[in-house]
C-alpha cells in the first residue's frame, strides 16, 4: 500500500462534514441564504467579518465554518448554487419573542453587503416546553403566527413541537417556533433545528423552478401552434415549398432544444430539492397537534403542485421535441421519396438513351464491318491483278476478291468484338 489515493482523506472525512450544532433552549436563530454569488467573493466577505473580530480565517477551499463571534455563533455553508449564514444566540432571561433577532449584534453594513441575491430568510425561536403547552398552543405561537395559515406538528416522538405560518414579515423573514422538551440533549435539539431550517431552505430553492416553468409553458404554447400549422401545410405543400418548410422545422427544433438546454438543469435541481424537503420531513416523524395542518400536508398542498408544474413543463418540452422530430422525419421521407422517384425517372430515361445508343452503335458497327470489308476486298483485287500480271498465279482477280470477302468480314467482326470486351473490362474495373 505504498500508493495512496489522493482523495482518500477527503472522502473519509466527508461523512463528518457539516455536523449538527449543539443547541440549548431558549435561543433565537436567524438564517439568510443567497444565490448567484461568486464563491471567492463570498469567502472574502466572510473573512472581512472575521478579521474585524480577530478570528482565524477559513481555508481557501472551505465550504463549511462554525465558530463563536463573541456572544453570537455563526454557521456558514457553501452549497452548489447558494450559500447560507446561520446566526444564533441564547435568549436573555424572560425574553421569549422576536423583538430582538440574532442579527441585531452584526454590523449592518456587513449584512447589507452580503454577495449574491437574497432568497432565504427565517427567524427560529427555540423555547423550552412548559407543562401548560401540552394541551393548547403556546402563547408565543398565538401571538406571532397568523391563525389562518398556521402549521404545526409534534416531532421526534413529541420531543419537540414545531410551528410556523410560512409568511414573510416586514423585515422579509419568515418565522418558526420550536417548543422543545427541556430534558432534550443539545445534540438532538441541534438536529431538529437543522432539519427545520433545511426544510425552509430547500423549499425556497425548489420553488426557483416555478417561474421558469411558467415561462417555458408560455413559450411552448407558441411553438406547439407553429408545429401544428407546419404539419398541416406539409400535407398540401408543393415540391417547391418543401425546402422552406424543412427550414422552418429546423429553426423550430433549434429553438425548442435551446429552451430545453437552458431549463433542464433548473427543473432537475427543483426535483432534487423537493426530495430533500420530503426527506427532512420524514426525519421529523410528524404527529398532528392542536388540530393544525402538518408540514407534510402543507407541502403536499402548496409545494407539490408547483413541482408537478415543473415536471410537466419538462415532459412537455421533451414531447414537443419528439413531435418536431417525427414531423421533420415525415417531411424528409416525403422529399426522399420524391427524389427517388425523380432519380428513377432519370435512370429510366438514361436506360432508354443507352438502348438507343446501343442500337445505333450496332448499326454503325455493321456499316463499319461492311465498309472495311469493301475496302479490304478492293485491296485484295489490286493485289490479285498485280500478281496475275506478274505471272505469280493464274487465279482470276474476281475470284480472289470474292473468296476474300467472307474472310475479311469475319476478321473485322472478330476484331470489333475483342475491342468491345476490352472496353467493358476497363470500364468495369474499380
Amino acid at each position: 500500500m505504498n500508493t495512496v489515493h489522493p482523495l482518500r482523506d477527503a472522502l473519509h472525512h466527508e461523512v463528518h462534514a457539516r455536523p449538527y450544532e449543539r443547541l440549548a433552549a431558549p435561543l433565537i436563530l436567524s438564517r439568510v441564504g443567497l444565490v448567484e454569488a461568486d464563491g471567492r467573493q463570498t469567502r472574502e466577505h466572510l473573512r472581512a467579518l472575521l478579521r474585524e473580530r480577530h478570528l482565524p480565517l477559513p481555508a481557501e477551499d472551505a465550504n463549511h465554518l462554525s465558530l463563536d463571534l463573541g456572544g453570537i455563533k455563526l454557521r456558514w455553508e457553501q452549497h452548489t448554487e447558494f450559500y447560507t449564514c446561520t446566526f444564533w444566540q441564547p435568549l436573555p432571561s424572560g425574553a421569549a419573542d422576536f423583538s430582538r433577532t440574532a442579527l441585531a449584534d452584526l454590523p449592518p453594513a456587513w449584512l447589507a453587503g452580503l454577495p449574491g441575491k437574497w432568497l432565504i430568510g427565517l427567524h427560529v425561536l427555540v423555547l423550552p416546553r412548559d407543562d401548560a403547552d401540552d394541551n393548547e398552543l403556546p402563547l408565543i405561537v398565538r401571538r406571532y403566527l397568523a391563525e389562518d395559515s398556521r402549521v404545526g406538528c409534534a416531532a421526534i416522538d413529541d420531543a419537540a413541537r414545531i410551528y410556523t405560518d410560512f409568511r414573510l414579515r416586514e423585515d422579509g423573514f419568515g418565522r418558526f417556533v420550536i417548543v422543545a422538551d427541556p430534558t432534550m440533549s443539545p445534540r438532538r435539539l441541534g438536529r431538529i433545528v437543522q432539519r427545520v431550517v433545511e426544510i425552509e431552505t430547500y423549499r425556497m430553492m425548489a420553488l426557483l423552478g416555478m417561474p421558469v416553468a411558467r415561462q417555458v409553458n408560455a413559450a411552448l404554447a407558441g411553438a406547439e401552434s407553429n408545429l401544428a400549422a407546419l404539419a398541416a401545410r406539409i400535407g398540401s405543400a408543393d415540391a417547391e415549398e418543401e425546402p422552406e418548410l424543412l427550414h422552418q422545422l429546423t429553426e423550430l427544433a433549434a429553438n425548442v432544444e435551446g429552451l430545453y438546454a437552458r431549463t433542464h438543469a433548473r427543473f432537475s435541481a427543483s426535483g432534487a430539492y423537493f426530495e430533500l424537503v420530503q426527506r427532512r420531513i420524514d426525519e421529523l416523524r410528524e404527529v398532528r397537534t392542536a388540530n393544525l395542518q402538518t408540514l407534510r400536508e402543507f407541502m403536499d398542498r402548496r409545494l407539490l403542485p408547483a413541482l408537478q408544474t415543473c415536471a410537466w413543463a419538462a415532459r412537455r418540452q421533451q414531447a414537443l421535441s419528439e413531435r418536431i422530430s417525427r414531423v421533420s422525419n415525415l417531411l424528409r421521407t416525403r422529399v426522399e421519396i420524391e427524389t427517388q422517384q425523380s432519380s428513377a425517372g432519370l435512370l429510366e430515361a438514361m436506360n432508354r438513351r443507352q438502348t438507343a445508343q446501343f442500337l445505333l452503335q450496332s448499326a454503325v458497327e455493321g456499316l463499319s464491318v461492311a465498309a472495311v470489308t469493301y475496302y479490304g476486298s478492293g485491296l485484295v483485287g489490286y493485289l490479285a491483278k498485280g500478281a496475275k500480271a506478274a505471272g505469280l498465279f493464274a487465279i482470276a482477280p474476281d475470284i480472289a476478291v470474292a473468296a476474300s470477302i467472307p474472310l475479311i468480314a469475319a476478321l473485322v467482326w472478330f476484331g470489333v468484338r475483342r475491342l468491345h470486351q476490352r472496353v467493358q473490362t476497363v470500364t468495369a474495373a474499380p
